[in-house]
């Protein structure tokens, strides 16, 4: 036996850390994982993905924030449109086809083309499915507001999902903005920008508008308000922890963190208003 072969996790392994952390059968639940921190892998990010399905079963659904691999928001001149010597060249977003953006991690497109996923049609809010509910959860996903009400974030809550952070950073929690959509907060921050969409006849041009997702929702909220809300919610009590592979893990219920993410955002608010009036 060769001693100085690396310590693979295997689906089998990963199954039974992800029933240790509170995953059960039937679970619709949204994934995040920085894979690197998993440890190395018989099978590669697959035995993660295969391991969660098998964990939640037929009954089960398993979700990943996919967004989408383009540049063209770096290309806006003032008016939010694309420059038009790079117009022509910008590829639009196709549902079937275009990449998962490459900061969620290697396992956003690993689950967007395993077989039977599904993925939903607003470009940069848009979240692959695999799984029983995956048809519901991705459809009719609109494109104003793709964070906010009947939405895929939407209906992980109203289902009583699950959000499981696999290593990584509490600040990538998608669920968190749609928090800030429901969140009563003055001056929330919004844009609004041309998205291309590919088309029958070539490129379509449409403007989309969203609250920041990019930037916190207030321009005077500190840039890791996510993590100090995820921090702070479990600090209270909230979610398990365990590890997956060498991966240090979260699992929380989708319902109590967002109105815990809500409560905080509207108390911030409050404190932010009582500060700037004591200041005038």
């Amino acid at each position: 036996m060769n001693d100085d072969l690396p310590d693979f996790r295997t689906r089998a392994s990963l199954r039974d850390d992800l029933a240790r952390i509170g995953l059960r059968a039937g679970d619709t639940v949204m994934v995040h994982a920085a894979m690197s921190k998993v440890g190395p892998l018989l099978n590669g990010p697959d035995a993660l993905s295969n391991a969660i399905l098998e964990v939640v079963g037929p009954d089960g659904t398993m979700l990943v924030y996919t967004s989408w691999d383009s540049v063209h928001d770096d290309l806006l001149g003032d008016d939010g449109r694309v420059l038009p010597k790079w117009r022509d060249h910008v590829p639009g977003f196709d549902q079937n086809a275009s990449r998962a953006v490459r900061m969620n991690g290697i396992i956003a497109e690993f689950v967007r083309t395993m077989p039977g996923a599904r993925r939903s049609a607003n470009p940069g809010a848009s979240v692959a499915a695999v799984g029983k509910l995956a048809d519901w959860i991705t459809a009719d996903h609109r494109l104003d507001y793709g964070f906010g009400e009947n939405t895929p974030l939407s209906k992980l809550v109203e289902v009583g999902g699950s959000v499981l952070m696999v290593g990584a950073p509490w600040d990538t929690m998608t669920l968190v903005h749609h928090a800030d959509h429901l969140a009563a907060i003055p001056d929330k921050q919004t844009i609004r920008i041309e998205v291309p969409f590919a088309g029958v006849n070539g490129t379509e041009w449409r403007f989309m508008e969203e609250f920041e997702t990019g930037d916190p929702i207030h321009e005077d909220l500190s840039e890791n308000y996510i993590e100090q809300i995820v921090t702070a919610y479990v600090e209270s009590g909230g979610g398990s922890q365990g590890m997956i592979g060498f991966a240090p893990s979260l699992l929380v219920e989708a319902r109590p963190m967002l109105a815990f993410a809500i409560r905080w955002l509207e108390a911030w608010a409050l404190q932010h208003k009582a500060g700037a009036s004591g200041a005038a």
